[in-house]
């Protein structure tokens, strides 16, 4: 998906719909590698995924990946919300990569949206909302990209909708191939 523009829908003040003050989102640092991994549980599982327990080996893997990928902030960036009694209970996470550049992208560099997760206890308060408006703008303002990129789930679609994304032109296929052999 693609928005029309790169940005949160209003600069208007951070406060919940029952006027409750929202908390700031915060980047990422080393120290938040097992909030995000295990945010992505929380998505992965809401997702209908089989995520395993606390061992299962694609965690280990995830931390590993985001450990590498927050060394790199000019190409990665997460956003998280903390709460005072559960720690960190939201997350939005990003990565730019590069393309071909065309006329309406000339640098070529797309930003990709992933990782929007909020913990189930913590839900309908805003927070994924304040991560996203967050990472939009490191996408706008540090990164400089023009093209944001996401998978939405049914329930997440109205509030990437709310931001101006919508169904690309040329819709993104897939096709997953059989793993090789060791």
């Amino acid at each position: 998906m693609t928005p029309s523009r790169v940005g949160p829908p209003d600069s208007g003040s951070r406060t919940a719909a029952d006027g409750a003050h929202l908390p700031g989102a915060r980047r990422a640092t080393l120290g938040d590698v097992p909030a995000l991994v295990r945010l992505r549980g929380v998505m992965l599982d809401e997702m209908g995924m089989d995520t395993g327990g606390a061992d299962a080996p694609w965690r280990t893997a995830s931390a590993q990946w985001f450990t590498e990928r927050l060394r790199h902030s000019g190409t990665f960036a997460a956003f998280l919300v903390d709460d005072p009694e559960l720690g960190t209970v939201a997350s939005a996470a990003g990565t730019c990569d590069t393309h071909a550049p065309s006329p309406t992208n000339p640098s070529g560099l797309h930003g990709h949206v992933f990782n929007v997760s909020t913990d189930p206890r913590r839900r309908r308060r805003g927070h994924a909302r304040v991560c996203l408006d967050a990472l939009l703008t490191w996408f706008r303002e540090e990164a400089r990209v023009t093209v944001v990129n996401l998978n939405a789930t049914a329930d997440g679609a109205a509030l990437y909708e709310s931001y101006g994304f919508a169904t690309p032109r040329h819709p993104a296929l897939q096709l997953r191939t059989a793993r090789a052999p060791h």
